[in-house]
């Protein structure tokens, strides 16, 4: 990932010669075009990257969590993390979430991904990475739900909350050709519902039911599919009867479950060690129970066919989101948007730091 330049007053002959990286950065534009109708393969490279964390091919540390004591409810988060199995890739991930920003009309999440030379250990671009981590969230939330329910198809899908994740799932679902008979959209703000609501009915097929609902249980209610995408700090779902019928839950937030239904539930995560932790709705059980019994599996142990589903039950998928993930996706990006002469170089951008 550098170029074989070098630096000014090394000598090529030298053994301690080493070539001078340079950096790309890649913008929000940048990601968007090279995601936009690619999205089957940015499932394949996820996919891949679960299967390769499966196999004990990747590094992938605990995100650290950086919060600040007169502000709750924002964060910073770190991502680091190495995927192997073909793809080479070191990185970090360092992701903003401040929920005031919506008054102020910015965005609440911001991001920007470093990957780095597995053989210097140079950065070799920075990408803007909000996208690439809501991308690679609904790349992992679509591949979990068809894993679960065994087909892209689903009677009626609910959405608990109407944000930009909720919005990547949905075009997911479109770019991936899902047959889906209606939705229910559910926020707090039932202004956000019906915008999130007409969006969908503009961009589903004709004669999809598509309506914003009053409450929480409208959402579940006869939905084969549930997708969970709220800010929810604390577990707001209590009452085991809204999974009575057995639906796949995509519980992207991770916070909205009570252990109630968590236990009535299969549960499944991306990695289980990562999962519960954090006050999550899967370590909040582990609290009170006293042992993670009550998960059945990761993604992988499902893709793998070492369990599966049992349809008699409500099952849960609640992914931490993993760095190598966002590696995936990210090089996946980075690669196809260089290729297609995108972004802007920096070569001089490390001169001198080596001396």
């Amino acid at each position: 990932m550098t170029e074989p330049l070098t630096a000014p007053g090394d000598d090529p002959e030298s053994p301690g010669t080493a070539p001078l990286p340079t950096l790309t950065v890649l913008g929000a534009p940048d990601v968007l075009r090279r995601v936009e109708g690619r999205r089957e393969e940015c499932v394949d490279a996820v996919r891949a990257a679960y299967l390769a964390h499966d196999a004990g091919e990747t590094a992938n540390p605990h995100s650290a969590f950086l919060r600040f004591p007169d502000r709750p409810s924002a964060r910073i988060i770190s991502l680091p993390a190495y995927l192997g199995g073909g793809t080479e890739t070191a990185g970090i991930k360092w992701i903003a979430s401040f929920p005031e920003n919506t008054r102020h009309g910015l965005a609440r999440a911001s991001a920007v991904l470093l990957l780095n030379d597995i053989e210097t250990g140079y950065p070799y671009a920075c990408i803007e990475s909000s996208i690439i981590s809501a991308t690679r969230t609904a790349a992992s939330a679509v591949l979990g739900a068809e894993t679960l329910l065994g087909s892209r198809t689903a009677e009626r899908i609910g959405i608990v909350g109407s944000g930009l994740i909720a919005g990547h799932v949905t075009r997911f679902l479109a770019d991936l050709d899902w047959k889906a008979g209606g939705y229910r959209v559910f926020d707090l703000e039932r202004k956000n519902a019906e915008r999130f609501a007409a969006q969908l009915s503009a961009q589903a097929p004709e004669g999809t039911d598509v309506r914003a609902v009053d409450s929480v249980d409208e959402a579940f209610l006869d939905c084969d599919l549930v997708i969970l995408t709220t800010i929810a700090g604390e577990p707001h779902l209590h009452d085991p009867r809204l999974l009575a019928h057995n639906p796949v839950v995509l519980h992207l937030s991770l916070r909205d479950l009570a252990p109630e239904l968590v236990l009535a539930s299969q549960n499944f995560t991306d990695d289980i060690d990562h999962a519960v932790r954090e006050r999550t709705s899967l370590h909040l059980t582990e609290q009170q129970v006293g042992n993670r019994d009550f998960i059945h599996g990761t993604l992988a142990d499902l893709l793998n066919g070492r369990v599966a589903r049992d349809p008699a039950r409500p099952a849960v998928f609640s992914p931490f989101g993993l760095g190598v993930l966002d590696l995936a996706v990210g090089r996946w990006v980075h690669d196809g948007a260089v290729a297609d002469g995108a972004g802007l170089t920096v070569p001089d951008f490390f001169q001198n730091a080596a001396r």
